[in-house]
């Protein structure tokens, strides 16, 4: 879905403006070690999975949404690699909608599916090697999450969760 109902409610009261977001991302390895990442339908370029958080919505629960959403995968968030904001994070929409993300990215492992391209908000899904990931169109904030992606990935290959959700009553 290219913009929830709450932020388009919102886009109707302050149009174009700078809005302050909060977000998640996934970041997964297959068993070579590439991370998957998506081509974006906003300039093409390839990001991690992810998008805005709903009202009222765990960051935890979010970050399943939005990866099942633009890649068709069931993950299990089984770390917080960290949570981001500053310039590197600000992005200008097609439409003139300017968003600075406050970013949790989660560390996930893969429980189900095969990666497919929602056709609205990614048009392509691959695996790629870091060097890979370098020779593509990326944008700034995954270049300031990647080194910490690939260190906690290779401390601990999230081979068993490292935080858990809070329990709900």
């Amino acid at each position: 879905m290219p913009v929830s109902q709450y932020l388009a409610r919102l886009r109707e009261r302050v149009g174009h403006q700078l809005l302050v977001v909060p977000s998640v991302t996934a970041a997964f390895l297959d068993d070579a070690g590439r991370l998957l990442l998506v081509r974006h339908s906003n300039g093409g370029i390839w990001v991690a999975p992810g998008g805005a958080l709903e009202p009222d919505e765990p960051p935890a629960d979010a970050v399943v949404r939005e990866t099942w959403e633009e890649t068709g995968l069931t993950v299990e968030p089984v770390r917080l690699v960290g949570v981001y904001a500053g310039p590197e994070f600000r992005v200008r929409y097609a439409n003139g909608d300017e968003v600075t993300y406050v970013m949790s990215v989660f560390g996930c492992r893969v429980l189900a599916g095969t990666p497919r391209p929602d056709g609205v908000e990614t048009l392509e899904v691959g695996y790629f090697s870091e060097s890979e990931v370098g020779m593509l169109a990326i944008p700034a904030w995954l270049r300031v999450t990647l080194p910490d992606v690939l260190a906690a990935w290779g401390m601990a290959r999230f081979a068993a969760p490292l935080w858990r959700p809070p329990l709900r009553t």
